[in-house]
């Protein structure tokens, strides 16, 4: 008997323990789980990159913003891009953007690796879908990494963008936390416009690496690089502000160069939102 009590009591103690135990995931047993970096909004805008962060389940976020692009030559484009957020199960995310070109016909310019003018390019783009898949099991994790798979569908929007094929693309996600309330975030995807072989060989490469940090608890800044393109590759630069007034909205200001590639001399100036609703408790 005085040999079996020892057991029955660790048993016993076992047993007690357990529930406090299964009260608190993964992310909550990690010491990094209450940094502002993982409870803060994490926007997949302005830039080029996007974030590796995937929302939880039952988790919304809105994020939509207006850009002028400028070309050094031609006319200039103004438009707005909206992409809508749902989180389901523990590690993915549903994703639903269009964006709206505004302007008279005749006088848009259309932007991309060909730019030019199109009497009828006004209105609402492609709708494009994506499922955000998180690879790192410990959402907490200073390290990150995500893979993205979307699609432009075919058929969908204003008469002069919508397009005859589906345009889908991917790309890898990573994130890097830098103390409690910065990050480098780096991407790299190809997208193309159809299915066929001879649409891969076509194909685009993206590459980007961005610096968001801090610069009071409620504002921050924001630099990237990216490139973009095939046989020629088109480089570019952003920077902004973003002033986050309570831990699920942030808003943000951008200034961008292109300084490569056919669109070299382009500036672009941006505005926007994130919105994030279902868990907001810091």
């Amino acid at each position: 008997m005085r040999k079996t009590t020892p057991l029955v009591l660790a048993a016993l103690l076992a047993g007690r323990l357990t529930p406090a135990l299964a009260q608190n995931t993964p992310d909550e047993n990690n010491p990094n789980f209450d940094a502002p970096f993982v409870q803060h909004i994490r926007p997949d805008r302005p830039g080029q990159t996007i974030t590796a962060g995937v929302l939880r389940a039952g988790e919304f976020q809105l994020e939509t913003g207006l850009q002028r692009y400028a070309p050094a030559t031609c006319a200039g484009l103004t438009g707005s891009s909206t992409t809508l957020r749902i989180g389901f199960f523990n590690s993915m995310e549903f994703r639903l953007s269009q964006p709206y070109l505004f302007g008279k016909p005749g006088a848009t310019l259309v932007g991309g690796e060909t730019p030019g003018l199109r009497p009828d390019s006004v209105g609402w783009a492609p709708v494009t879908v994506g499922v955000k898949l998180m690879l790192t099991p410990d959402r907490a994790s200073r390290f990150q990494a995500s893979l993205l798979v979307e699609a432009a569908l075919p058929n969908t929007g204003s008469a002069g963008l919508r397009q005859p094929k589906i345009a889908p693309g991917g790309r890898i996600l990573l994130s890097q936390q830098l103390g409690r309330r910065a990050a480098l975030e780096g991407n790299f995807g190809f997208t193309q416009y159809g299915l066929t072989a001879a649409d891969v060989l076509r194909g685009q490469y993206l590459g980007s690496l961005a610096l968001t940090a801090p610069i009071t608890n409620n504002a921050g800044y924001f630099v990237e690089g990216y490139g973009r393109g095939r046989e020629q590759l088109t480089t570019g630069a952003t920077a902004g502000l973003y002033y986050r007034p309570w831990t699920g909205l942030r808003l943000d200001a951008t200034l961008g160069r292109v300084l490569g590639g056919l669109g070299a001399g382009a500036t672009t100036v941006g505005v926007g939102l994130g919105l994030r609703l279902g868990n907001n408790r810091h």
